[in-house]
């Protein structure tokens, strides 16, 4: 049985299907195995792997042919991510194909500012745990990446944190919790002169911007904060199913 009981079994059983579909495992336009197969496989009940499936069509990442099976969307070759992991940065990096890491530029304990309060439902006197990062592709800067989370969630002392885990995975590790979900804002931006310098970016080259809030299963937010990076350097293509 390759699913262990921590989150829900569906969920686990997507995460799985997202993850094969995503390393090629099984290639842009074949067809699936089929629903027993994949249920007796993974060791669950075939209304919970349609649960999966589902899920997956709805991300666009599989078509679903009555009749015929369950085929991985041939358009995929061409697609970097999907909106549910747009917030990946790492993987976005790595899916450009090139090799991706994290400079921690700031990690510290202050005070939230007024958009942080309103965004994380803190009070005026509660301190937050900042990390200010860019993310790397191929050691070209490519991203940077700001992001408050109330100090409260923190688990372990912010000092015996490690700055460089990519943000799902910090979360996870040092507060004890997953995200569910991100709603995003995104615009583009001209930025001052530090960040074009970090950035390496010639004058006048807009960033685009995320600004982002995530939130746990319980629907309390997690943590707030923005992204911009050089869309000419890693480039955005999505897909997202309308149905």
């Amino acid at each position: 049985m390759l699913v262990e009981r921590r989150s829900s079994i569906a969920s686990q059983v997507t995460t799985i299907l997202a993850e094969r579909i995503r390393t090629q495992t099984y290639a842009p336009g074949s067809r699936l195995p089929s629903e027993s197969e994949l249920a007796v496989e993974l060791g669950v009940s075939r209304a919970t792997l349609r649960s999966a499936l589902s899920r997956l069509a709805a991300e666009g990442l599989v078509l679903r042919k009555q009749g015929d099976g369950t085929y991985v969307n041939a358009r995929l070759q061409h697609i970097p991510t999907t909106l549910s992991g747009l917030w990946d940065l790492l993987g976005l990096i790595e899916r450009s194909g090139r090799a991706p890491s994290i400079r921690v530029l700031a990690q510290t304990v202050r005070a939230a500012t007024e958009h942080e309060m309103e965004a994380l439902a803190l009070e005026e006197d509660e301190s937050v745990f900042f990390l200010r990062r860019v993310l790397l592709a191929d050691d070209t800067p490519a991203i940077l990446a700001e992001n408050a989370l109330p100090l409260s969630l923190l688990q372990r002392p912010a000092e015996l944190c490690d700055g460089q885990l990519p943000i799902n995975e910090f979360i996870v590790r040092y507060c004890h919790t997953q995200i569910a979900y991100g709603i995003f804002d995104i615009d583009a931006i001209l930025p001052d002169s530090p960040t074009q310098a970090l950035l390496r970016l010639e004058d006048h080259n807009p960033l685009l911007r995320l600004r982002q809030v995530f939130y746990d299963r319980q629907n309390e937010p997690l943590l707030c904060g923005s992204s911009s990076y050089n869309e000419k350097l890693l480039g955005l293509r999505l897909v997202q199913s309308w149905s």
